[in-house]
Protein backbone atom coordinates (compact mmCIF):
# COMPACT_ATOMS: atom_id res chain seq x y z
CA UNK A 1 0.00 0.00 0.00
CA UNK A 2 2.51 2.15 0.36
CA UNK A 3 3.92 0.94 -2.30
CA UNK A 4 0.89 2.74 -3.90
CA UNK A 5 2.03 5.94 -2.54
CA UNK A 6 5.16 6.32 -3.67
CA UNK A 7 3.35 6.72 -6.54
CA UNK A 8 4.64 7.30 -6.96
CA UNK A 9 2.67 7.38 -8.90
CA UNK A 10 4.31 7.94 -9.22
CA UNK A 11 4.92 6.61 -13.94
CA UNK A 12 7.64 9.10 -12.07
CA UNK A 13 4.91 9.76 -9.08
CA UNK A 14 6.80 10.73 -9.03
CA UNK A 15 8.02 12.24 -11.49
CA UNK A 16 8.80 12.94 -14.25
CA UNK A 17 11.54 12.84 -15.99
CA UNK A 18 11.22 13.22 -19.05
CA UNK A 19 12.38 13.33 -22.37
CA UNK A 20 10.39 15.77 -23.49
CA UNK A 21 11.35 15.24 -27.18
CA UNK A 22 9.72 15.39 -30.04
CA UNK A 23 10.02 11.80 -32.84
CA UNK A 24 9.45 12.19 -36.11
CA UNK A 25 7.24 14.57 -37.44
CA UNK A 26 4.56 14.47 -34.52
CA UNK A 27 3.97 16.76 -31.51
CA UNK A 28 6.39 16.98 -28.54
CA UNK A 29 6.07 13.81 -26.60
CA UNK A 30 5.88 13.62 -22.46
CA UNK A 31 5.88 10.95 -20.26
CA UNK A 32 2.88 10.38 -17.35
CA UNK A 33 3.55 11.80 -14.08
CA UNK A 34 3.53 8.55 -12.49
CA UNK A 35 6.73 6.45 -13.36
CA UNK A 36 6.21 3.11 -15.03
CA UNK A 37 6.88 0.53 -12.80
CA UNK A 38 7.61 2.24 -9.28
CA UNK A 39 5.15 0.30 -7.76
CA UNK A 40 6.40 -3.19 -8.15
CA UNK A 41 7.34 -5.09 -5.04
CA UNK A 42 4.39 -3.32 -2.81
CA UNK A 43 1.89 -4.94 -1.60
CA UNK A 44 -0.23 -1.55 -2.39
CA UNK A 45 -3.61 -3.43 -1.88
CA UNK A 46 -2.89 -4.87 1.89
CA UNK A 47 -3.24 -2.90 5.06
CA UNK A 48 -0.28 -1.50 6.72
CA UNK A 49 -0.30 -1.33 10.78
CA UNK A 50 -1.09 2.12 12.09
CA UNK A 51 2.25 4.14 11.66
CA UNK A 52 4.85 6.81 9.86
CA UNK A 53 6.55 5.41 6.88
CA UNK A 54 9.16 6.21 4.90
CA UNK A 55 10.17 5.11 1.83
CA UNK A 56 12.58 5.65 -1.02
CA UNK A 57 12.19 4.16 -4.53
CA UNK A 58 15.63 4.76 -6.50
CA UNK A 59 15.97 3.83 -10.39
CA UNK A 60 18.62 4.30 -13.19
CA UNK A 61 17.72 3.19 -16.97
CA UNK A 62 19.33 3.64 -19.81
CA UNK A 63 17.43 3.75 -23.49
CA UNK A 64 18.43 2.81 -26.54
CA UNK A 65 17.87 5.69 -28.24
CA UNK A 66 20.64 5.79 -31.27
CA UNK A 67 23.17 7.00 -31.97
CA UNK A 68 23.47 7.80 -28.42
CA UNK A 69 21.48 6.19 -25.21
CA UNK A 70 19.15 8.31 -22.99
CA UNK A 71 19.84 7.89 -19.33
CA UNK A 72 18.00 9.12 -16.38
CA UNK A 73 18.27 8.97 -12.31
CA UNK A 74 14.77 8.91 -10.48
CA UNK A 75 14.06 9.22 -6.22
CA UNK A 76 10.70 8.89 -5.26
CA UNK A 77 11.01 9.74 -1.57
CA UNK A 78 7.23 9.39 0.11
CA UNK A 79 6.51 9.64 3.67
CA UNK A 80 3.18 7.22 4.29
CA UNK A 81 0.86 8.02 7.17
CA UNK A 82 -1.09 5.27 8.40
CA UNK A 83 -3.62 6.63 10.47
CA UNK A 84 -6.37 4.70 13.16
CA UNK A 85 -9.34 6.14 11.37
CA UNK A 86 -11.01 4.37 9.13
CA UNK A 87 -14.17 5.38 6.17
CA UNK A 88 -16.43 3.41 4.61
CA UNK A 89 -14.65 -0.08 6.27
CA UNK A 90 -11.26 0.93 5.21
CA UNK A 91 -7.82 2.24 6.62
CA UNK A 92 -7.89 6.00 6.07
CA UNK A 93 -3.99 6.55 5.02
CA UNK A 94 -2.31 10.13 3.27
CA UNK A 95 1.16 10.01 1.47
CA UNK A 96 2.99 12.89 0.25
CA UNK A 97 6.00 12.24 -2.25
CA UNK A 98 8.38 14.37 -4.14
CA UNK A 99 10.56 13.38 -7.05
CA UNK A 100 14.11 14.26 -7.51
CA UNK A 101 15.26 13.78 -11.49
CA UNK A 102 18.70 13.92 -13.38
CA UNK A 103 18.79 12.92 -16.72
CA UNK A 104 20.39 13.23 -19.81
CA UNK A 105 18.97 12.99 -23.48
CA UNK A 106 20.67 11.41 -26.16
CA UNK A 107 24.25 12.02 -24.84
CA UNK A 108 23.36 15.27 -23.87
CA UNK A 109 24.71 16.99 -20.42
CA UNK A 110 23.11 16.24 -17.82
CA UNK A 111 19.75 18.01 -16.11
CA UNK A 112 18.45 17.66 -12.95
CA UNK A 113 15.58 19.10 -10.57
CA UNK A 114 12.78 18.34 -8.50
CA UNK A 115 9.48 16.54 -10.17
CA UNK A 116 6.01 17.59 -9.72
CA UNK A 117 5.21 16.37 -6.53
CA UNK A 118 2.39 14.33 -5.14
CA UNK A 119 -0.55 14.78 -2.53
CA UNK A 120 -2.81 11.64 -2.01
CA UNK A 121 -5.21 10.06 0.26
CA UNK A 122 -5.75 5.78 -0.03
CA UNK A 123 -8.20 3.71 1.71
CA UNK A 124 -7.29 0.31 2.11
CA UNK A 125 -9.69 -2.51 3.04
CA UNK A 126 -9.07 -6.21 4.35
CA UNK A 127 -11.84 -8.40 2.51
CA UNK A 128 -10.03 -11.55 4.14
CA UNK A 129 -7.51 -12.92 6.18
CA UNK A 130 -4.79 -12.47 3.69
CA UNK A 131 -6.36 -10.60 0.87
CA UNK A 132 -7.08 -6.86 0.39
CA UNK A 133 -7.59 -4.44 -2.01
CA UNK A 134 -7.34 -0.49 -1.84
CA UNK A 135 -7.68 3.19 -4.05
CA UNK A 136 -5.71 5.97 -4.28
CA UNK A 137 -7.08 9.21 -5.37
CA UNK A 138 -4.07 12.26 -5.26
CA UNK A 139 -3.10 15.14 -7.36
CA UNK A 140 0.60 16.00 -8.80
CA UNK A 141 1.03 19.81 -8.52
CA UNK A 142 2.64 21.85 -11.14
CA UNK A 143 6.48 23.37 -10.78
CA UNK A 144 8.15 24.95 -13.12
CA UNK A 145 11.31 23.46 -14.70
CA UNK A 146 12.65 23.03 -18.59
CA UNK A 147 12.83 19.31 -18.58
CA UNK A 148 10.03 17.82 -16.29
CA UNK A 149 6.33 18.12 -16.85
CA UNK A 150 5.15 20.84 -15.49
CA UNK A 151 1.44 20.33 -15.29
CA UNK A 152 -0.97 19.51 -12.53
CA UNK A 153 -2.58 16.23 -13.03
CA UNK A 154 -5.03 13.53 -11.20
CA UNK A 155 -3.77 10.12 -10.10
CA UNK A 156 -6.58 7.51 -9.48
CA UNK A 157 -4.83 3.72 -7.94
CA UNK A 158 -6.68 0.40 -8.05
CA UNK A 159 -4.94 -2.26 -6.40
CA UNK A 160 -5.45 -5.73 -4.90
CA UNK A 161 -2.90 -7.90 -3.18
CA UNK A 162 -2.90 -11.41 -1.72
CA UNK A 163 -0.30 -12.50 1.01
CA UNK A 164 -1.18 -15.58 2.12
CA UNK A 165 1.66 -18.62 2.49
CA UNK A 166 4.50 -15.64 2.09
CA UNK A 167 3.61 -14.71 -1.22
CA UNK A 168 3.18 -10.79 -2.66
CA UNK A 169 0.49 -11.06 -5.42
CA UNK A 170 -0.24 -7.30 -6.70
CA UNK A 171 -1.39 -5.91 -8.87
CA UNK A 172 -1.91 -1.66 -9.03
CA UNK A 173 -3.67 -0.19 -12.01
CA UNK A 174 -2.51 3.80 -12.45
CA UNK A 175 -4.93 6.39 -14.14
CA UNK A 176 -3.39 9.88 -14.68
CA UNK A 177 -6.00 12.61 -15.95
CA UNK A 178 -4.04 15.81 -17.48
CA UNK A 179 -6.06 19.15 -15.99
CA UNK A 180 -4.52 21.01 -18.68
CA UNK A 181 -3.01 18.70 -21.80
CA UNK A 182 -0.82 20.77 -23.18
CA UNK A 183 2.08 23.26 -21.77
CA UNK A 184 3.23 26.43 -22.95
CA UNK A 185 6.16 24.98 -25.20
CA UNK A 186 3.45 22.91 -26.76
CA UNK A 187 4.46 19.81 -25.07
CA UNK A 188 1.21 16.93 -25.23
CA UNK A 189 0.35 15.45 -21.95
CA UNK A 190 -1.82 12.67 -22.90
CA UNK A 191 -3.92 11.06 -20.14
CA UNK A 192 -2.51 7.40 -19.46
CA UNK A 193 -2.43 4.05 -17.74
CA UNK A 194 0.10 2.43 -15.83
CA UNK A 195 0.10 -1.54 -14.69
CA UNK A 196 2.62 -2.59 -11.86
CA UNK A 197 2.69 -6.45 -11.28
CA UNK A 198 4.30 -8.26 -8.83
CA UNK A 199 4.58 -11.86 -7.80
CA UNK A 200 6.94 -12.93 -4.72
CA UNK A 201 7.49 -15.34 -2.33
CA UNK A 202 9.63 -15.08 1.11
CA UNK A 203 11.47 -17.31 2.29
CA UNK A 204 12.62 -16.80 5.33
CA UNK A 205 14.16 -12.99 5.37
CA UNK A 206 14.51 -13.00 1.97
CA UNK A 207 12.08 -12.41 -1.33
CA UNK A 208 12.01 -13.42 -4.64
CA UNK A 209 10.04 -13.44 -7.67
CA UNK A 210 9.25 -12.27 -11.10
CA UNK A 211 8.10 -8.53 -11.83
CA UNK A 212 6.62 -6.64 -14.64
CA UNK A 213 4.72 -3.61 -15.85
CA UNK A 214 3.07 -1.59 -18.93
CA UNK A 215 1.79 1.59 -19.69
CA UNK A 216 -0.24 3.69 -22.35
CA UNK A 217 -0.84 7.11 -23.56
CA UNK A 218 -4.23 7.26 -24.28
CA UNK A 219 -5.97 8.55 -27.25
CA UNK A 220 -6.12 12.70 -27.44
CA UNK A 221 -7.69 15.56 -29.71
CA UNK A 222 -4.42 16.19 -30.78
CA UNK A 223 -3.51 15.44 -34.73
CA UNK A 224 -0.20 14.23 -35.28
CA UNK A 225 0.76 13.04 -31.35
CA UNK A 226 2.31 9.57 -31.51
CA UNK A 227 1.15 7.62 -28.40
CA UNK A 228 3.91 5.97 -26.49
CA UNK A 229 3.35 2.81 -24.22
CA UNK A 230 5.88 -0.10 -23.47
CA UNK A 231 6.30 -3.56 -21.58
CA UNK A 232 8.64 -4.59 -19.29
CA UNK A 233 9.76 -7.72 -17.46
CA UNK A 234 12.23 -8.80 -15.00
CA UNK A 235 12.85 -9.70 -11.53
CA UNK A 236 13.07 -8.47 -8.00
CA UNK A 237 15.12 -9.92 -4.83
CA UNK A 238 14.37 -8.44 -1.08
CA UNK A 239 16.12 -8.98 2.17
CA UNK A 240 14.72 -7.88 5.82
CA UNK A 241 17.10 -6.57 7.90
CA UNK A 242 14.82 -6.07 10.59
CA UNK A 243 13.04 -2.42 10.81
CA UNK A 244 14.61 -2.08 7.41
CA UNK A 245 13.99 -3.49 4.34
CA UNK A 246 15.17 -3.41 1.54
CA UNK A 247 14.28 -4.51 -2.50
CA UNK A 248 16.19 -4.30 -5.97
CA UNK A 249 14.85 -4.94 -9.01
CA UNK A 250 15.47 -5.33 -12.43
CA UNK A 251 13.48 -4.47 -15.69
CA UNK A 252 14.18 -4.30 -19.53
CA UNK A 253 11.43 -3.47 -22.09
CA UNK A 254 10.25 -6.34 -24.12
CA UNK A 255 7.89 -4.16 -26.37
CA UNK A 256 8.07 -0.32 -27.21
CA UNK A 257 6.00 2.09 -29.08
CA UNK A 258 7.54 5.40 -29.92
CA UNK A 259 9.83 5.86 -27.49
CA UNK A 260 12.88 5.85 -30.11
CA UNK A 261 14.44 2.62 -28.42
CA UNK A 262 13.95 0.07 -25.29
CA UNK A 263 14.87 0.97 -21.90
CA UNK A 264 16.86 -1.50 -19.40
CA UNK A 265 16.22 0.13 -15.48
CA UNK A 266 17.49 -1.28 -12.31
CA UNK A 267 15.60 -0.18 -9.08
CA UNK A 268 16.54 -0.07 -5.28
CA UNK A 269 13.96 0.55 -2.80
CA UNK A 270 14.34 0.94 1.12
CA UNK A 271 11.25 1.09 3.40
CA UNK A 272 11.89 2.40 6.85
CA UNK A 273 9.37 2.15 9.94
CA UNK A 274 9.33 6.08 11.69
CA UNK A 275 6.78 4.62 13.95
CA UNK A 276 4.63 1.69 13.83
CA UNK A 277 2.43 0.71 16.43
CA UNK A 278 2.01 -3.03 17.81
CA UNK A 279 -0.78 -4.75 16.08
CA UNK A 280 -1.74 -8.57 16.19
CA UNK A 281 -3.53 -7.79 12.97
CA UNK A 282 -2.37 -10.44 10.25
CA UNK A 283 -1.71 -7.50 7.88
CA UNK A 284 1.46 -7.63 6.06
CA UNK A 285 4.25 -5.21 7.55
CA UNK A 286 5.54 -2.70 5.34
CA UNK A 287 8.91 -3.49 7.27
CA UNK A 288 8.46 -7.19 4.96
CA UNK A 289 6.72 -6.29 2.41
CA UNK A 290 7.72 -2.62 1.45
CA UNK A 291 5.30 0.91 0.76
CA UNK A 292 5.76 3.30 -1.63
CA UNK A 293 3.40 3.44 -4.36
CA UNK A 294 2.81 6.79 -5.35
CA UNK A 295 3.79 7.83 -8.44
CA UNK A 296 4.92 8.29 -12.48
CA UNK A 297 6.60 7.22 -16.34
Amino acid sequence: MIGRILTTGCRLGAALLVSTVALGSGRAQAASAAQPGQTIGLPVGAQLPVGLYFVNTSSFGVRDTRPLDSESNINLPTFLWATPWTLFGARLNFAVVQPVVASSVRGAPYQSGIGVPLIAAQLAWKLGENFGVSYLFGGYHPVETRFLIQNASLSHRFAATYSGDGLNLTANLLYGIYIDPISPQGTVYPDYLNLDLTATKKFGKWEIGPVAFASTDLPTRFPGYRQQGQIAVGGLVGYNFGPVNLQAYVTQDVVERNYAGRETRGWLRVIVPIYKESTNSAAPSPSVTGPARLATR
